[in-house]
């Protein structure tokens, strides 16, 4: 029987999608994390290159960004000792707060999440918009956007006992928060590092922001997610590492919310409700970019990694992980933790 036109393209697109490489495709054969990484690079490569698909590409290349920075991370030595410099600069000129450093490269799942989290978003609002799809110079750009593979947070509180009488925690955390996002700028501009200015365009600005650093700062505490999360977000080039870091400053209260609060337990449920909305809006097999996207997105969602068999990696339960690997909590690069004076009066 002789096919339609249009069904021997159906029949094409139906065998592209079976061909979709997955990160879930590589995490059950016991393989180290690069080993993951160095297959599934690997396979996007060759896929690309079969159907001309340069997203497949993008995303290849994207890939094997993380296997080096785990792979070849010598130039974080230097990196985390200037960042730690502030540490001990807050520990000086703030004796009275407890706070926490963390410094960590985002977890392969998380990243793999997050760029196919990115094309999916972006094409939706696109075609919310303007009721067509984005081109594919228009996709490429917006997704040479990230900058958070290294990140470094800040955590800070404000002990009970050294309150004033009739001062409010959250306001007098809030004033030491935004303080300290006023010296870290310049702090790590003199030690290499240069700030990169927001893209978040339209956010309220808060007052004990100082204007010349304001532009720097996507401010999060001023304007919330509608989640609910705060925080203060900035992007530096570390001109010596030659890579991008973030640093994240938030209250303890802020980064319960964002860790154990509700957001973190019901995201799950409510970001599958997003997705299926973005599914139902744009018409499968008009965009394969998004198609694409969209299903290594909900695989891993649906990922129950009690069943994963990766090298240095063993779960219960998506709760309970036992991660020596970064494959999904990310790998350490700075702990340091700082007690409120009275509290303990060392600083290392």
């Amino acid at each position: 029987m002789l096919l339609s036109k249009v069904d021997v393209v159906k029949n094409i697109m139906e065998k592209e999608r079976a061909s979709v490489k997955k990160l879930n495709d590589y995490l059950y054969s016991g393989d180290t994390v690069l080993k993951i990484l160095q297959r599934y690079a690997e396979d996007l490569k060759q896929s690309a290159e079969e159907t001309h698909n340069q997203i497949d590409l993008l995303h290849c290349n994207f890939v094997l960004q993380i296997a080096e920075l785990l792979q070849h991370n010598e130039f974080l030595t230097s990196q985390s000792q200037r960042i730690r410099e502030f540490y001990k600069l807050m520990a000086n000129e703030y004796p009275f707060l407890a706070f926490t450093f963390k410094g960590r490269i985002k977890s392969l799942i998380r990243a793999e999440a997050k760029f196919n989290g990115h094309i999916v978003e972006y094409i939706y609002e696109y075609y919310i918009e303007h009721g067509n799809y984005p081109s594919l110079p228009e996709l490429k750009n917006y997704l040479n956007c990230f900058r958070d593979l290294i990140a470094y947070r800040i955590v800070i509180s404000l002990p009970k006992c050294h309150l004033i009488e009739g001062e409010i925690c959250v306001d007098e955390e809030n004033k030491h928060l935004y303080g300290i996002a006023n010296k870290l700028l310049g702090f790590l501009e003199e030690r290499g590092f240069t700030a990169e200015l927001s893209s978040y365009t339209g956010q309220k600005k808060s007052p004990l922001l100082r204007e010349s650093v304001s532009l720097y700062y996507r401010d999060y505490v001023a304007n919330p997610e509608n989640s609910g999360y705060r925080s203060l977000h900035i992007t530096f080039y570390d001109n010596i590492a030659r890579c991008y870091v973030e640093v994240q400053l938030r209250t303890k209260e802020m980064d319960d919310f964002a860790e154990i609060g509700p957001a973190n337990h019901l995201g799950y449920e409510k970001q599958q409700e997003s997705e299926r909305a973005k599914r139902d809006a744009i018409p499968k097999g008009e965009n394969i970019y998004f198609d694409d996207a969209y299903e290594r997105g909900i695989l891993l969602q649906q990922l129950e990694l009690s069943k994963i068999d990766v090298n240095m990696f063993s779960a219960v339960n998506n709760s309970l992980v036992n991660d020596g690997c970064g494959l999904y909590r990310g790998r350490l690069i700075l702990p340091y933790e700082h007690l409120s004076r009275f509290q303990n009066d060392l600083i290392d």
